[in-house]
């Protein structure tokens, strides 16, 4: 029959830890069992959640059969086993089985139970993250914390109450049960490391190499939507991204600034600690009736340290207002080298990518993600390591100096309310992402709208960019809502914990001091800690929830950094070495998506000093033209075939070199929001003011220049727009001409412009062509302009149809033919036509369109 007298039995007592030399059986079995379950129901529900939500059931010829695995599982079944005979063997040897043998033998039952069912759904369920060497890390520390729970018990070697001794059958019992544990828990925890039930490489690697798509398999993983990828996927990477920012290199001052801001960092955890103590001693000096002199020391020296600590555990004390202080040139400097690392790396992109980007999603990944950066570091660096080392050191000392209970209270309170605020912070994530992508849109609406203001005007629709921004808005406000409830949510769950964590303590040491054990001080000591670690840790929350803020936020900035360069120089690339500047295509292939080339067996070479011209041919687009320049630019690499300067291939040497030879007047010229000056000055950033003057001279500009109020310092206005095309295209030129390059590109550059603009500017570009390297890319509408090139290649459908001279391409009769007698016939009909016809035209066009005249 079960009989249970007491808790501990005879001549021993739950309050008392260490008894003859070793630890007290009462308090080693009710400790070991009741950290086993709360680590398993911690660790189980997030091992749980994370496997549910983040996995995918594994195909069985994926699951690896071996042997170990099936001890694994028979060691674990083993453990159970034990448990369960232990108990039954002490009541039927002895008939009273004291309370903290049951509850070892019911909790570590338990404990094991899930640790064995976490061992099936490891083995069933693959993680999208890549896997380690071994199991999981909850599976993994419970399997720790049990085999160094049976390694303590080494401790107890000379005490009477246990089982070293061996003098009789029952300590022999006691001793073979715990062999088993020993042994099993052992293996476990070593086999565990190896982890024989899952598979060695990735369950993606295993789907790539079975022939499947490895981006859909991605997507079912992920549950189809990146809303369901956890923040901390790729912790690592973007840990080890975030490293070289915190340590400043190559600068010993700013170095020695970080080592003396984490001294700091030690010297608050030890104030910590100091300032509840000091506060005791108060209380007991006051109640035990000590001297002035004793009690004024006292209070001295806790005024002292309160002051260095501040209004709460170090929020705002002298110590970490210093930090916080010195601190700042360390963060300018992380901040400074993310921007500027970015800003580096965006230009280094290729033309594909930056036209396909949005410049409004762009600007808001960079902003929040530098700023998201200095963020994580003083939160991770500041907030969350010392927070965890103020838990550690408050479990400690209350174990060591009140008793293992109330480091075990501290300890439970600190896990549950650690382990909610994750589970809880990791589901409201989905709504704090949302929140972001609809705020990128709303930003990215008003940035495309804003750009094309003209656009807007044109066509009466302000009040639909307006609508559509406000409906971005609405959507935005909508996810904030969620973010903000769900945040309402989990701070109500922190506070339930901490009130109970409190409560328990606080009646635990009332308790005691109504025994005798502990002084009144000892209460206060208790409270004032217990609240001064409670401070921070309700900050842990939002640490918690700033840090995944900041990853979310990040996100988009990695996303950025994993932009990969399309056009990379090769490792031994040098520098292009110029000697006339021959151009040469020898047989190239071309094409921006696969199966659609551009190009098509390209070749043709351009002398020193020869200007060629590239024509369109009948078909519309697509042909290639602009496509030559961008590759002689180096936008992009050849697919086939080799493109040369002077006999060397452009894709061998350096991207700087080659591009320092090129000049380019693009068909429509963009400027910066600057004065005049500075835009022309851009062709060469050295230049002074007289060069700056010299080159729009020679662009045929300065005098319209000097004509405007401010001259050379008027603002041109976003992109330019408040200069016509013709001055925009001049500055150009200019720029151009300040450049001083030996190839000249010109792509279309007077297509946009009226007859006599034209004419005018092509005076102007006559001067920067001079006796350079010239290839030009010219409409059909504006022959007349190209009459004489050194060579024009019609280009049709990726080929080059026809080349020549103008005069042999007429006596041909090809397409060039064609194009001419076109442009010719349409010039006499425009010469020839009335003003009076040009009105009936356009009043029978108004008409057909139902307008009124």
């Amino acid at each position: 029959m079960l009989c249970i007298k007491s808790y501990c039995g005879a001549n021993l007592s739950i309050s008392r830890t260490w008894v003859d030399g070793g630890i007290s059986p009462c308090f080693y079995f009710t400790l070991v069992p009741t950290t086993l379950l709360t680590l398993a129901f911690l660790l189980g529900t997030v091992h749980c959640v994370v496997y549910q939500k983040y996995g995918a059931t594994m195909e069985a010829k994926f699951i690896p059969r071996s042997p170990v695995y099936v001890l694994q599982q028979a060691l674990s079944v083993l453990l159970l086993a034990q448990f369960a005979w232990g108990m039954v063997w002490r009541v039927a040897a002895g008939g009273e089985l004291p309370g903290y043998l049951l509850l070892y033998g019911c909790f570590s039952a338990l404990g094991w139970a899930w640790a064995l069912a976490a061992l099936r759904v490891e083995r069933r369920r693959a993680l999208v993250l890549d896997r380690t060497g071994g199991h999981s890390a909850a599976l993994l520390l419970f399997y720790g914390v049990a085999f160094s729970a049976e390694n303590l018990t080494f401790v107890s070697w000379y005490s009477p109450h246990w089982w070293w001794a061996l003098e009789d059958s029952r300590q022999q019992v006691q001793f073979a049960l715990w062999l088993i544990r020993y042994l099993a828990a052992g293996l476990l925890f070593f086999i565990g490391l190896k982890a024989p039930g899952l598979p060695r490489k990735p369950y993606r690697s295993l789907i790539n190499e079975d022939e499947r798509d490895v981006e859909n398999v991605a997507q079912s993983l992920l549950g189809g939507s990146e809303e369901n990828m956890s923040t901390w996927q790729g912790f690592r990477k973007k840990v080890r991204l975030l490293v070289p920012y915190l340590w400043p290199r190559g600068n010993v001052l700013l170095q020695l600034l970080v080592l003396f801001c984490l001294g700091l960092l030690g010297v608050e955890r030890a104030i910590n600690v100091f300032v509840p103590i000091y506060y005791k001693n108060i209380v007991d000096e006051l109640s035990d009736g000590s001297s002035w002199k004793t009690l004024a020391t006292t209070v001295c020296i806790y005024v002292l340290l309160k002051l260095l600590q501040g209004g709460g555990a170090g929020s705002s004390g002298f110590v970490s207002n210093l930090r916080s202080f010195l601190w700042i040139r360390v963060q300018q400097y992380t901040n400074r080298v993310v921007q500027v690392r970015l800003f580096s790396h965006l230009h280094s992109l290729s033309l594909r990518w930056h036209l396909g980007r949005k410049t409004g999603d762009v600007l808001r990944s960079i902003d929040r993600g530098t700023s998201s950066i200095n963020s994580l570091l003083s939160y991770i660096v500041f907030s969350i390591f010392p927070t965890i080392a103020d838990i550690a050191i408050s479990i400690i000392y209350f174990i060591t100096n009140f008793n293992a209970w109330f480091g075990l209270i501290v300890f439970v309170c600190m896990s549950v309310y650690l382990t909610l605020t994750i589970i809880i912070t990791e589901w409201r994530t989905k709504y704090r992402r949302d929140m972001n992508l609809q705020d990128n849109n709303a930003k990215s609406k008003a940035v495309d709208s804003l750009l094309n203001f003209e656009t807007v005007k044109y066509y009466n629709a302000e009040s639909y960019e307006v609508s559509r921004f406000e409906d971005a808005i609405l959507k935005y406000q909508a996810s904030e809502w969620k973010t903000q409830a769900s945040l309402a949510f989990l701070n109500q769950t922190q506070n339930l914990v901490i009130g109970s964590g409190l409560l328990v303590g606080s009646l635990l040491c009332a308790y005691f001091v109504t025994e005798g054990k502990f002084q009144v001080g000892d209460f206060v000591l208790f409270g004032t800690y217990i609240i001064q670690l409670y401070t921070p840790l309700n900050w842990f929350g939002t640490y918690y929830r700033m840090i995944q803020n900041s990853f979310i936020d990040m996100e988009s900035m990695f996303k950025l950094f994993d932009e990969e360069e399309e056009v990379k120089d090769d490792i031994n690339a040098g520098n292009l070495y110029f000697r006339q500047g021959k151009l040469e295509f020898k047989n190239v292939f071309f094409s921006y998506t696969s199966g659609k080339e551009i190009l098509k067996d390209i070749s043709f070479t351009v002398l020193p000093g020869q200007t060629v011209v590239l024509i369109l041919g009948w078909d519309l687009s697509g042909s290639g033209k602009s496509t030559i320049i961008r590759l002689i630019f180096r936008y992009y690499d050849v697919q086939g075939g080799c493109i040369s300067i002077d006999d060397q291939d452009i894709s061998k040497v350096k991207q700087t070199s080659l591009r320092a030879h090129i000049g380019v007047v693009p068909q429509d010229t963009v400027l910066f929001n600057d004065t005049i000056q500075n835009n022309i000055r851009y062709g060469r950033i050295s230049a002074n003011d007289q060069e700056v003057e010299e080159a729009a001279l020679a662009a045929d500009i300065h005098d319209k220049i000097m004509a405007f109020p401010e001259g050379y310092e008027t603002q041109v206005g976003e992109r330019g727009l408040k200069l016509s095309g013709g001055e925009k295209q001049r500055v150009a030129i200019a720029r151009t001409i300040l450049k001083a390059p030996q190839i000249i590109l010109l792509d279309e550059a007077t297509s946009a412009l009226d007859t006599q603009t034209e004419r005018n500017i092509q005076a102007s570009l006559a001067k920067v062509c001079a006796n350079r390297t010239t290839v030009v890319v010219a409409h059909r509408k504006r022959l007349s302009t190209i009459i004489g090139a050194d060579q024009i290649l019609v280009i049709s459908e990726g080929r080059i149809a026809e080349r020549g001279r103008h005069e042999e391409l007429l006596l041909k009769g090809g397409l060039y033919g064609d194009m001419w007698m076109q442009q010719q016939a349409q010039d006499s009909e425009s010469d020839t036509e009335s003003s009076d016809q040009k009105s009936e035209k356009l009043e029978s066009f108004l008409s057909s369109s139902g307008r009124q005249v």
